[in-house]
């Protein structure tokens, strides 16, 4: 993506002018709030499968977040394979029942007491897409000379961001996955050294019997959020 020969500034018109007034600004803004609103975390996914399509669109946006010196250092493996959600599955599960059994600290594991959560993960074989997000420590030029890529933690957050929504945009729903260490999700989907995976994102539609946990449903208030500076 980066070359030697962009490495020079120049600057263009900006090529995409959105003009809204104060009053649609408003109105646009609620709308937003009212979809985001409706997004859920499941756990419990309908097998149906997903277009190829809107997944890959979904990603496309994600790809268009900023990100420190626009490096984009990000990768994404989407996978439906059912062997290979099979085996994310089962490593997941290896990592995860260790940190249940004490691995994690007491304190750690009370608070996600009230989200319901254990070692087991049939998410990972029932949702017909995983998407992992693995953020790019360094890349490489053309001739294999690496450069080192900036806010890499942050860039990868935005793009995550940008996913996550995009899915629910899609009406499509998802759940964050963070096994920890997650290095064998490295020599699984055979990505480079150079690449930390960061997250496991389950995608899909929602069983007939999800569920959220009850906890899910309480948000800080604005007050709580939110200072607001003015003159």
């Amino acid at each position: 993506m980066i070359s030697k020969d962009q490495l020079t500034y120049e600057a263009i018109p900006l090529p995409d002018r959105l003009i809204v007034s104060d009053e649609d600004m408003l109105a646009r803004v609620s709308a937003f709030q009212d979809l985001m609103g409706r997004r859920h975390t499941i756990r419990e996914f309908d097998g149906r499968a997903v277009n190829k399509t809107v997944i890959e669109t979904c990603i496309r946006i994600a790809g268009s977040a900023p990100s420190g010196a626009n490096h984009q250092p990000w990768h994404f493996v989407a996978v439906s394979d059912p062997d290979v959600k099979r085996q994310i599955r089962l490593a997941a599960e290896e990592e995860e029942r260790a940190f249940y059994a004490g691995g994690g600290g007491d304190e750690w594991i009370r608070a996600l007491e009230p989200l319901g959560t254990g070692p087991e993960k049939p998410h990972l074989e029932d949702a017909p897409w995983l998407i992992v997000i693995f953020a790019q420590r360094w890349g490489e030029f053309e001739d294999g000379s690496r450069y080192k890529n900036y806010y890499v933690s942050e860039s990868v957050g935005i793009a995550t961001g940008f996913l996550i929504t995009a899915l629910h945009q899609a009406g499509l729903y998802s759940l964050t996955h963070t096994p920890n260490p997650m290095r064998f999700l490295n020599e699984l989907l055979k990505r480079p050294k150079s690449e930390k995976p960061v997250m496991i994102l389950a995608v899909g539609r929602p069983a007939s019997d999800a569920t959220v946990p009850k906890v899910a449903k309480l948000k800080k208030p604005l007050d709580e959020i939110l200072t607001v500076v003015e003159p």
